[in-house]
């Protein structure tokens, strides 16, 4: 940044020798309008059209993007304009003595180029021999380094992520406020807090024979359902029910009880299974037979068996608290836990699965 600051105080002092000689000359009768009556010289005006189209746009993005990138545009708008007086004049005077030379200006191929300009208008006209508007070495030379387009940013200097404001918010505060476009449209919040969310829907409470299907849902504080005239071929599926009992009578293919809390069920017989899911305290009767009893992702499970069910297959998975009750001779029930807890070993050939006993 210093060097370019350099730079542009050279092209400050190369601009005002310039302009110092054109006066000299000018009182002397030395400079005279070659330019086209009333208008400028045809490469003034393309000149002209690359300040007002692509530099006029590089300005404007550096000046969005701020920090030194805005600095660093301002310094290149700088001399740009320095430039174009150096050609105005030129197009005017005889070169002096001893003026400022394309090498003063030379190092402005460092600094950051506009996009590639559009393609260049008309050519100027040829430059006649005369001493007194004579097209110098000078200018020969810079319009070589603006037609340069996308090589002249080869001496750009890489920007690394500490120097990018995006990556370094610290830079945001050095650099001033950076203008940002307009932000999307969000409702007011009402006041007093946050939104109340709104109520749950309460759904009715079901229980009806569709199809081959009983469907027992959204039952809460029932405790007489019962379902009779039952037949093999049917199934039961008791969903969202809490604090409530339910008896099915008879025999019946299989039994569901799926997001259920403190509910009781009383069956007869079930030849099939009765799978209990995703429930919380249950408590289930088997007056009859029942070949399998499935627990899943349910807490608290109590399974109250009858002397002709004790060989149900209990199969339990994700679950806790859960209990099989035994019927004795006097009618009363022993209580067993089902185990949770399990310890595996490998014995040289294959894993060995046991039940690891409740301390207490």
């Amino acid at each position: 940044m210093a060097d370019m600051q350099n730079l542009v105080e050279r092209l400050e002092k190369a601009v005002g020798r310039l302009e110092a000689v054109s006066h000299s000359s000018g009182m002397h009768g030395g400079c005279g309008d070659s330019s086209p009556k009333g208008g400028l010289a045809p490469y003034v005006e393309v000149f002209d059209s690359l300040l007002a189209g692509p530099a006029a746009d590089y300005l404007r993005i550096s000046k969005e993007i701020g920090g030194d990138v805005q600095k660093h545009a301002e310094m290149v708008h700088t001399g740009l304009k320095m430039e174009r007086s150096l050609l105005v004049t030129a197009s005017q005077c005889q070169q002096p003595d001893g003026g400022p030379t394309a090498k003063e200006l030379s190092g402005i191929s460092s600094g950051p180029s506009a996009p590639p300009p559009p393609p260049p208008g008309p050519p100027p006209p040829p430059i006649s021999t005369s001493s007194s508007c004579d097209e110098s070495a000078s200018r020969s030379a810079l319009f070589a380094q603006i037609n340069q387009g996308e090589g002249i940013t080869h001496a750009l200097k890489h920007v690394s992520d500490d120097m990018k404001t995006h990556k370094n918010p610290a830079l945001k505060s050095q650099s001033g406020p950076v203008r940002s476009g307009p932000k999307p449209f969000t409702a007011p919040k009402p006041a007093g807090g946050a939104t109340p969310k709104p109520a749950t829907k309460k759904e009715p409470p079901v229980l009806e024979l569709e199809g081959k299907k009983w469907r027992v849902e959204n039952q809460e504080n029932v405790s007489n359902l019962v379902i009779n005239d039952t037949e093999l071929k049917q199934v039961a599926y008791i969903y969202k029910c809490v604090s409530s009992t339910l008896h099915i009578r008879g025999k019946i293919n299989s039994i569901t009880l799926d997001n259920c809390k403190k509910l009781g069920l009383v069956f007869d017989d079930v030849v099939g299974i009765v799978e209990i899911i995703n429930s919380r305290d249950i408590k289930v009767q088997v007056m009859g037979k029942v070949p399998t009893i499935s627990i899943n992702k349910t807490d608290g499970c109590h399974i109250y068996l009858s002397k002709n069910s004790l060989d149900c297959e209990i199969v339990s998975a994700k679950s806790s608290e859960m209990n099989v009750l035994i019927p004795t001779e006097s009618g009363d029930f022993n209580e067993f836990p089902v185990p949770e807890q399990f310890k595996t070993l490998w014995n040289g050939q294959k894993l060995v699965t046991t039940v690891t006993e409740i301390a207490g």
